[in-house]
C-alpha cells in the first residue's frame, strides 16, 4: 500500500487458529465486559440516586466509572464480534475511532485518579478544610479538566498518528487500533511530530506522577500519626487500593507507549495492552464499591435486605 489513503481496512491480530479457543476468547471477554458493565453502571446508579452521596468523593467516582465504561466499550466489542465471525478487520473509520476514543477515556481516567488522590489528601490531612477546598464548583472544575486533558490528549495522538503515510501494510499486531502499533505501519522518517506529541503527553503524566507522590507521600505521613490501629486501617484500606490502580495503569501504558521496539513482541504486546485497557475497568466497580460501606449498603437496601429503614431511590421513583 503506497500511502494511509489507499487503506480501506486494517487487520486486528488473530486470536488462535482453532474455532474452540475463538469461542474461549469470546467468552472471556464478554465474561470481563459484563462484570464492568455491572459494576460500574451499579456504581452510577447508587450515585445518581442516592443524594447521600452527592459528595465529591461519590462525584469523582461517578466520573471514573463513566471513563471506566467508555474505555471499555471502545475496544473489546469489537474484539468479540471478530472472534466470534472469526475475523480480523476492522474499518479505516472504526480504527480511527478506537485510537481517538481509546487514548481519551484512559487518560481522563489516569489524571481524575491523581484528582481523587487530593481529595484522599484533604480528607485525610485536611478534614476541617474539606469542604472549603472541595466545593461543588471546585469539583466540577477538576472533573472537566481532566476530561479536557483526555481530549487534548487524544486529539494530539489521532492528528499525529493518521498524518503520517502508512505504508507498511494494515496488520495491526493487537487486538485493536493501539497508537502505537497504527505508528509500526508508517514509512515515515521524520519523527518530529511524533516526538512533539510523546514530550506534551510525557510532561503531562509527570506533573500529575509528581502531584501524587507529594499527596501520598503527605497522606502516609498523616496515617502514621494516627494512634489507633483502627485508624491506619481505614486509611490505608481507602488509599492502597487507588494507589494500585494508579500503579498500573501508569506502569503498562507508558511500557505500552514509549517502550523501544528491540524489546517488543506479539504476546507480550497483548497481555501488557490487556492489563491497562481491560483490568482497571473491569476491577475498579470491585476496588471502589466492595470496600465502602456506603456503596455496600445502599445495594444492599435495593436487593432487599431489611437492615435498614429507609426506601430503596428506584423503588421510591417507580412508586
Amino acid at each position: 500500500m503506497s500511502n494511509s489513503s489507499s487503506i480501506t481496512h486494517f487487520l486486528l491480530l488473530p486470536f488462535p487458529g482453532t474455532r474452540q479457543l475463538q469461542l474461549l476468547h469470546f467468552c472471556l471477554f464478554l465474561a470481563i465486559y459484563l462484570a464492568a458493565l455491572l459494576g460500574n453502571g451499579l456504581i452510577i446508579t447508587t450515585i445518581a440516586w442516592d443524594h447521600h452521596l452527592h459528595t465529591p468523593m461519590y462525584f469523582f467516582l461517578l466520573n471514573l466509572a463513566l471513563l471506566d465504561l467508555g474505555a471499555i466499550s471502545t475496544t473489546v466489542p469489537k474484539s468479540m464480534a471478530n472472534s466470534l465471525r472469526n475475523t480480523r478487520d476492522i474499518s479505516y473509520t472504526g480504527c480511527a475511532a478506537q485510537v481517538f476514543f481509546f487514548p481519551f477515556f484512559i487518560s481522563a481516567e489516569y489524571f481524575l485518579l491523581t484528582t481523587m488522590s487530593y481529595d484522599r489528601y484533604v480528607a485525610i490531612c485536611r478534614p476541617l478544610h474539606y469542604e472549603t477546598l472541595l466545593g461543588s464548583r471546585v469539583c466540577l472544575h477538576l472533573a472537566a479538566a481532566a476530561w479536557a486533558c483526555g481530549l487534548l490528549d487524544a486529539v494530539l495522538y489521532t492528528a499525529n498518528t493518521f498524518s503520517l503515510p502508512l505504508c507498511q501494510g494494515n496488520a495491526v499486531e493487537q487486538y485493536f487500533c493501539e497508537v502505537p502499533q497504527i505508528l509500526k505501519l508508517s514509512c515515515s522518517t521524520s519523527y518530529l511530530r511524533e516526538v512533539w506529541v510523546t514530550v506534551i503527553a510525557v510532561s503531562l503524566i509527570s506533573v500529575c506522577f509528581v502531584f501524587l507522590v507529594v499527596s501520598y507521600v503527605q497522606i502516609f505521613r498523616a496515617v502514621l500519626r494516627i494512634p489507633s490501629y483502627q485508624g491506619h486501617h481505614k486509611a490505608f484500606a481507602t488509599c492502597l487500593p487507588h494507589l494500585a490502580v494508579v500503579s498500573l495503569l501508569l506502569s503498562t501504558g507508558m511500557f505500552a507507549y514509549l517502550k523501544p521496539s528491540s524489546v517488543s513482541s506479539p504476546s507480550l504486546d497483548l497481555v501488557v495492552s490487556v492489563l491497562y485497557s481491560v483490568v482497571p475497568p473491569a476491577v475498579n466497580p470491585l476496588i471502589y464499591s466492595l470496600r465502602n460501606q456506603e456503596l455496600k449498603a445502599w445495594l444492599s437496601l435495593c436487593a432487599g435486605e431489611k437492615q435498614s429503614l429507609q426506601i430503596c431511590p428506584l423503588e421510591q421513583a417507580s412508586r
